[in-house]
């Protein structure tokens, strides 16, 4: 076991606000958690996303599983000078999600749906408006879970590849250590060999959420020291926090 005191996470935090669950766990542990994003996104081209051969203005609702989603399809709209009806029902995965749209709409003025956290929980609002016609802006990576649970149910839905996720330059790590690494994806285990081909483990912790992320992980030839969710630590930081614990 290893005396934790610094932490990297992979990504962006979920929000600014000051008190996030991270933050909690920094104040409470006497923690540095620093926060880089190991992937970005690109747009794609509209050149390249009529090749797609998806007709933006037939879908009656628009599901947005990130901001990423939603940033895209306002830009491809644009570009392809769309003008959203009014009408449009969004499905959103999480409450921040649709928050977001504010950037985009009258929230108020619109029809939002949003689930809690998973794609599961808005599944159950998507159901419920089975007659829609969807259409699903996504990165070329897709959680597998989404298409087959929107297959199982009959959902009508097409997916649009509207961006590409790519790894983001980390060079100006390259002589920095952080006690714990946290993943939250594949492609951010991709980024870390790729900018760092030679990456050795040692006596690095790795946590990473979910079974997807872990198995890259072991495919990588690396540990995962901290797995998450878990029986009694559903969230990243709880499973962190488990095994500071279990060290002392």
């Amino acid at each position: 076991m290893k005396k934790v005191q610094s932490i990297l996470v992979s990504q962006h935090p979920e929000n600014d606000n000051a008190k996030t669950p991270y933050s909690e766990l920094a104040a409470k542990y006497k923690l540095k958690i620093d926060f880089r994003s190991f992937i970005q996104v690109e747009g794609v081209d509209i050149k390249d996303l009529r090749k797609q051969k998806v007709n933006i203005p037939d879908y009656t609702a628009v599901i947005l599983t990130s901001k990423n989603a939603i940033d895209h399809y306002f830009r491809v709209c644009e570009e392809i000078r769309f003008t959203v009806p009014d009408t449009m029902k969004y499905f959103c995965m999480s409450e921040t999600i649709a928050n977001y749209l504010q950037k985009y709409v009258v929230y108020r003025k619109r029809k939002i749906f949003h689930g809690k956290q998973t794609f599961a929980d808005l599944m159950d609002m998507i159901k419920k408006h089975k007659t829609e016609k969807y259409l699903l802006p996504s990165s070329d990576i897709l959680k597998p879970v989404i298409p087959e649970t929107l297959d199982k149910a009959g959902i009508d839905y097409t997916r649009c590849i509207m961006y590409n996720t790519v790894a983001a330059d980390l060079s100006d790590l390259e002589n920095v250590f952080y006690d714990v690494l946290v993943f939250y994806s594949p492609a951010g285990i991709e980024s870390l060999f790729k900018n760092f081909p030679k990456f050795k483990q040692k006596d690095t912790l790795i946590a990473a959420f979910g079974e997807t992320t872990k198995k890259a992980v072991e495919k990588a030839g690396l540990k995962c020291n901290i797995p998450a969710p878990q029986v009694n630590a559903p969230s990243m930081t709880g499973a962190i926090e488990k095994y500071i614990k279990e060290n002392k």
